[in-house]
């Protein structure tokens, strides 16, 4: 098993990598190999909406998210972490995160994906939404926790107070563990559910 964690923060020692970091401990723990990404300080831009992805198989904008791709095509699950801006997952996680998942033509049904938002008060529910809608979107079955995934602190350290917050996250990475490992056995004994055609719709005709 192998999990890919992506921290968001522009800071890399921040409160949302102690957070990460928490979960990182339970995953070794449990046997998954961890693959890590620091993008918070990269500039990362957005999607421009080109498609040249469908001929490129690749983002045109080749920074870490063409980077990441390769990683998270062979993991099994998905974990980013994001300091809360106005209610909402910052710039660089929503760019890294549109890119990511509209330029990769690999299947990404049956990876579990997670997200911990991290903030000084509020917030972190409306940031747990939108990036939880990535996973969905895609197939992804998403890990769960005794809480929303939320940590709170202000000052790079604050979050470790947060006793709840950390054990949510450590919780967190405890059932990704599980749900990955029985996923892969599901696939073996079972294989995968079968698929719809797609059906494509337009709400103006």
């Amino acid at each position: 098993m192998k999990v890919l964690m992506i921290n968001a923060s522009p800071k890399a020692n921040g409160n949302t990598a102690l957070a990460l970091g928490q979960m990182e401990e339970v995953f070794k723990k449990n046997g998954v190999e961890v693959e890590k990404m620091h993008i918070g300080n990269k500039a990362i831009r957005g999607c421009i909406a080109c498609n040249s992805c469908a001929a490129k198989g690749k983002c045109v904008f080749d920074d870490e998210v063409n980077a990441a791709a390769k990683l998270f095509e062979e993991c099994d699950g998905l974990v980013i972490g994001t300091p809360v801006y106005y209610a909402s997952a910052n710039a660089t996680a929503v760019a890294f995160m549109d890119r990511l998942f509209y330029s990769t033509p690999f299947s990404k049904r049956m990876k579990v994906g997670a997200c911990v938002a991290v903030a000084r008060r509020g917030g972190c529910s409306a940031t747990f939404d939108e990036l939880n809608k990535y996973f969905t979107i895609s197939g992804m079955p998403v890990a769960s926790s005794n809480y929303w995934n939320s940590v709170h602190g202000r000052a790079p350290g604050e979050a470790a107070q947060d006793e709840e917050g950390m054990q949510t996250v450590r919780e967190l990475a405890a059932n990704m563990s599980f749900l990955m490992k029985s996923i892969a056995l599901g696939k073996e004994a079972f294989g995968l559910p079968e698929q719809e055609q797609r059906v494509w719709t337009h709400f103006i005709r």
